[in-house]
């Protein structure tokens, strides 16, 4: 087993944590001035019984990383509830439910390579790249005089994920979304 520090575990790592394995779903880096220190705030959820569970680890503190397999997968299609994915190697298609993405999905347009992480030959977390380009589809029209640094406006994007945009983007514009996050990094 490998420790990785808390500092770098991000969403989608995998954890042992209370001799469970657990995906960590979101992941946030909090200073508290004054004596507090730093901390990380980890969402996670049990692979096995699902429950969810919060916990706050101190930065300095070491955590097992999980045994996996992880493989290099490319995200085809979804069909009602199910997204399908393809090996890379193999070329064989694994189904995975809506649920089981939980939050991720937003992210997917066909063609993405994605790493989907093994534990027994089972599918239990996909871990997505850093950064995903997404084309705006639906947003508010432009105010007049907004600048680059001004205020925020919701966006749909062709996944069918909401992001804060600029005032100046608008419909049909690629933007690169952070997938830990979901915040708009800039035009593409």
């Amino acid at each position: 087993m490998a420790k990785v520090l808390a500092t770098e575990v991000r969403a989608g790592n995998l954890i042992e944590w209370e001799k469970r394995v657990w995906r960590v779903l979101k992941s946030y880096h909090v200073h508290v001035g004054g004596r507090g220190g730093a901390f990380m705030q980890l969402e996670m959820k049990d692979i096995e019984s699902g429950t969810k569970k919060n916990e706050r680890i101190r930065t300095e503190d070491k955590l097992e990383r999980a045994f996996v397999e992880p493989r290099e997968m490319q995200y085809l299609y979804h069909d009602g509830d199910s997204y399908v994915f393809m090996d890379k190697e193999s070329f064989e298609q694994l189904t995975l439910s809506g649920e089981f993405l939980e939050g991720q999905t937003g992210y997917l347009i066909p063609n993405t390579d994605v790493q989907v992480n093994f534990h027994n030959d089972r599918p239990i977390g996909v871990q997505l790249p850093p950064a995903v380009v997404l084309t705006v589809v639906e947003t508010e029209p432009n105010l007049k005089g907004a600048t680059a640094t001004g205020s925020f406006k919701p966006a749909k994007t062709e996944a069918g994920l909401t992001v804060l945009v600029p005032q100046f983007v608008t419909g049909g514009v690629k933007i690169k979304v952070n997938t830990d996050t979901g915040e708009y990094i800039e035009r593409a």
